[in-house]
């Protein structure tokens, strides 16, 4: 009945923990579903965040279909004869076609649909209020498409124990048929077989899973309260030890890595630079010249409107730098999707600010974007003295430094694609009539499209040392035959159900020539609390970081530099964008040739590569110091962490099976759109942040600030480790000493299935004598968490398994058969002539042992540790008095008893405490030379 109610027990305790874990994932759920959002009404358009899609936390203006908003009222929009055609669903959440087509009217009115009229699952209606139609559902979504089912998670300490214990298993088997065999198979030998697996049954350290759960609850609890990384939390408690065998670390870059938050540093004109030193500079210089526009337009009022012509027609003349500026700081307030929203603070209800008598107030006014780096440079414009004002769907107010109000007219909008990688926008000034076509972007993509220059290479190239990410930024006059030339193909473009994104890509390419190159921008994202020194920590800690991301490539290449995630000596090789199996052959073998090169590609180009080229991709990548993806789709994130699980095929330990994921990877995000890539990993870690709370319920384990994750690995996750495997083994030795015990008292008298120990001493022997001591290796360090952090070297060693291996192993195994025949034999020799001696003499010296072993594995005491030795030892002499069924009391009050138990307990730990002594002198672990 014992080895029954002991399995109940245990099976108990697992169940008791992971009801636990299931009852906190429910409260979590509960609070995330829970959440509601307030909407506020802006006319004609509406503001979406999109942060649990793609992780971008700032807001997204959506449009409604133009010819809707003509109606006389809502009602009539249910009456009216119309369908929408869309592309079928697909997991790109970036774009998107489709037409509407009104057919009760004359004629038939086709208006085109793109990502700007749509509103994806999963993302909320910030402000304003919509009536739309339903295009995608339920598995069609792009929120499902790019998410994958959660996995239940098994660490890589567990896959190992449960190799060993099959081993041990198979060790229990051949045991039992060795003694049945040298029995000769006498008499009903199957049930003297089976008898002999039930006495060797301890060979299978069943009580380990306890132990190990109730490890694992307390290293979850030491985590939570490490006052150095408050706010930490343990959201599944299986996998502590997970933290100590990373070798790769996937982490997203928005709200994780930085702030998100931008500031506007530098303005370069090609002869000039402006930094935030000199900003006032501008602002006179800008100051100044409005004065003078303003001066000149009042002395020309009567005149009549003066004939508009190209600039690039007229002959060029050198501008002043006051000149310069004015266009630059014009150029960056206008060209943009920046929408300023007004509403009082304390005001409750709905705010319509579009009238012209609004008052302006720089008080409730917030700059609303589909990027971060679009409100800096408005905000920048506005400390010089431009102030953005008002913006709806067709219009744009500026506010000058002496009070003017200039009305622009939104003529077209060209928003960032990453494909394009930059944005533009035509406007039409109210008061000169003048078409000017604005656009900015990135310089790889701005160099082939503005006038023959020489600085802007070397100056681009400047500031992305500095850690700036930089827009080019230009212009071009346009007359209204031109304009009116490029409308007419743009719109008959965007109506065109095959190849629209081309043929529209093609007719703006149109406009894209010869443009007058006005200023180079230089703005920084700022970087989360000790971000630099903890990448470097990880880095010397020798984990692999790879960032992926949904941002551009050149924003995400901008901020590896400048976190230092791309060490400054390395070279950063930017794989090209290909579409074909013969481009992604050419590119691979480029990038062959690189040596200790952080790599960086788009999620497009990767797709590419791992359709045709996944094996020879991913052994290239692993071998990169760092590796940057972006414009990564949740999808593309999960799919990278199954990757290196797969293909990584060097074993972190010398245990396991073939085929099973070796290198263990860890997923850090802050949004919704890293989930996937979080519960694809071995561990996942949340950051709560900008982007809400649904990365960090859904992670193992969540943290408040990006450099707590140096402390939680290098310094809970190797303890949690290396106390593991120390628990792990000594439980399997407690286990092996007993059995070996066994089979050489079967084998002396006459291979006999007769128990040595019987009833109260078997359970007593797994439980109060030994199990407080045990346990107390949990709470065993061998360096200081000091020490941990200060030599980050250390959490090498852990990736290589040393601590739990086949080696280590053995190791005790043999250890378990010194020291079970030595007590065994040694009782057999020393006991006079009641057997009961010798079950007296061998359990003593048994209970000893135990105690003397776990002091000789503990590195540095705990005063819980002494506590433990003592009450068991305390428990097992208390109990003696009651023992007499077992015990023969007279005799263990003698000396004999005394210095019999006392030479066989010397004899079993002396020359294993002489071993330990000589291997730290000769050969001292890395640790010891540390704590030295």
């Amino acid at each position: 009945m014992e080895v029954p109610l002991y399995q109940g027990f245990v099976l108990a305790v697992t169940i008791m923990r992971e009801a636990i874990d299931e009852f906190r994932r429910f409260q979590r759920d509960k609070e995330v579903n829970s959440q509601l959002y307030s909407k506020l009404t802006v006319r004609g358009s509406c503001f979406i965040r999109t942060d649990q899609l793609d992780g971008e936390t700032d807001w997204k203006l959506k449009v409604a279909v133009s010819c809707t908003q003509r109606l006389p009222a809502l009602g009539d929009l249910f009456s009216i004869n119309a369908y929408v055609y869309a592309q079928k669903p697909q997991l790109d959440i970036h774009s998107f076609e489709g037409t509407f087509t009104r057919e009760d009217s004359d004629p038939p009115i086709h208006e085109s649909l793109s990502i700007e009229n749509t509103l994806w699952a999963s993302t909320v209606v910030a402000s304003g209020t919509i009536i739309g139609v339903v295009i995608y559902t339920g598995k069609e979504t792009r929120s499902v498409m790019n998410t994958s089912n959660p996995k239940s998670k098994v660490g890589l300490l567990d896959l190992e124990l449960n190799q060993l214990t099959k081993a041990l298993f198979l060790a229990l088997v051949a045991l039992s048929v060795v003694m049945v065999t040298l029995q000769g198979f006498s008499g009903p030998w199957y049930r003297s077989l089976f008898r002999f697996l039930l006495l060797f049954s301890y060979i299978i350290p069943i009580s380990l899973r306890v132990n190990l759960d109730m490890g694992k609850a307390a290293y979850g609890w030491m985590i939570m309260k490490d006052e150095n990384i408050p706010g930490t939390v343990v959201r599944t408690s299986t996998i502590p030890e997970e933290l100590g065998r990373l070798v790769y670390l996937l982490t997203d870059k928005t709200g994780t890595l930085t702030r998100n938050e931008m500031v506007f540093k530098r303005l370069h004109l090609g002869t000039v630079s402006y930094g935030t030193d000199t900003m006032d500079e501008i602002q006179n210089q800008l100051m100044n010249s409005y004065s003078q526009t303003q001066s000149q337009t009042s002395g020309n009022n009567a005149s009549s409107t003066p004939p508009r012509k190209a600039q690039s027609s007229a002959p060029k003349v050198r501008k002043s730098v006051s000149s310069r500026v004015h266009e630059a700081v014009k150029a960056v307030a206008l060209c943009h999707n920046v929408t300023p929203v007004y509403e009082a603070r304390g005001a409750a209800g709905e705010t319509e600010f579009a009238e012209a008598d609004q008052d302006f107030s720089d008080d409730n006014r917030t700059y609303q974007a589909s990027s971060p780096d679009e409100v800096a440079l408005v905000q920048w414009t506005e400390s010089v003295g431009l102030t953005l004002v008002n913006r709806d769907l067709t219009s744009m107010q500026l506010r000058t430094p002496s009070g003017q109000i200039l009305t622009y007219c939104i003529l077209q909008t060209f928003p960032f694609t990453s494909e394009s990688k930059r944005m533009g926008v035509i406007v039409r000034d109210e008061s000169t009539a003048e078409i000017t076509f604005y656009m900015k972007g990135a310089d790889v993509a701005m160099s082939t499209v503005v006038q023959y220059n020489d600085w802007l290479e070397e100056e681009c190239g400047n500031m992305a040392r500095e850690g700036l990410r930089t827009l080019v930024v230009a212009k071009r006059a346009l007359t209204d035959e031109q304009y009116q030339d490029f409308e007419n193909r743009y719109n008959q473009a965007k109506l065109s159900i095959h190849d629209r994104t081309l043929k529209v890509a093609a007719v703006v390419e149109s406009l894209e020539r010869e443009m007058e190159l006005l200023c180079l921008t230089g703005v920084e994202d700022q970087l989360q609390t000790d971000v630099r020194p903890t990448l470097e920590m990880l880095r010397n800690a020798g984990l692999k970081i790879w960032m992926l991301t949904g941002d551009k490539l050149e924003t995400a290449t901008c901020i590896a530099k400048s976190s230092h995630l791309v060490s400054r000596t390395q070279d950063t090789h930017v794989f090209r964008p290909v579409t074909s199996r013969g481009e992604a052959h050419l590119e691979l073998n480029a990038f062959r040739r690189k040596h200790d090169c952080a790599l960086v590609i788009s999620g497009d180009s990767l797709e590419v590569c791992l359709k045709y080229y996944e094996h020879e991709f991913v052994e290239l990548a692993c071998q990169c110091p760092a590796v940057v993806c972006c414009r990564c789709t949740p999808t593309q994130k999960a799919h990278i962490v199954r990757l290196l699980q797969q293909h990584t095929s060097r074993r972190t330990c010398a245990i396991g099976e073939r085929g099973r994921p070796g290198r263990r990877a860890c997923a850090i995000g802050d949004g919704g759109n890293d989930v996937s890539m979080i519960q694809a990993a071995d561990c996942g870690i949340g950051i709560e942040g900008k982007e809400g709370r649904q990365a960090s319920l859904a992670a193992d384990f969540s943290v408040s600030q990006f450099k707590h994750i140096g402390r939680l690995l290098v310094v809970h996750g190797r303890s949690s480790y290396k106390r593991s495997a120390a628990l792990s083994q000594f439980v399997m030795h407690r286990g092996l000493i007993i059995s070996t015990m066994q089979a050489v008292f079967s084998s002396v008298f006459y291979f006999a299935s007769v128990p040595l120990y019987q009833g109260f001493l078997m359970v007593g022997y797994a439980t109060v004598y030994t199990m407080f001591p045990v346990f107390s290796l949990v709470l065993d360090q061998d360096v200081k968490p000091e020490m941990a952090m200060l030599y980050p070297e250390l959490y090498k060693d852990l990736t290589k398994g040393r601590s739990l291996s086949c080696k280590t192993f053995l190791v005790w195994v043999l250890i378990s058969i010194y020291q079970g025949g030595i007590l065994m034999f040694g009782a057999l020799v020393l006991f006079e002539s009641e057997f009961v001696h010798v079950v007296a003499i061998s359990f003593t010296a048994l209970v000893l042992t135990e105690l003397l072993m776990v002091a000789l594995t503990v590195r540095t005491w705990h005063w819980l540790m002494a506590v433990a030795e003592l009450l068991s030892l305390g428990c097992y002499v208390a109990s003696l008095a009651f023992l007499n069924q077992y015990f023969d009391v007279p005799f263990i009050m003698t000396v004999t008893f005394v210095w019999k138990v006392s030479a066989i307990t010397v004899v079993s730990c002396l020359p294993l405490y002489v071993l330990k002594y000589l291997k730290r002198k000769l050969s001292p672990p890395s640790y010891s030379k540390l704590s030295s």
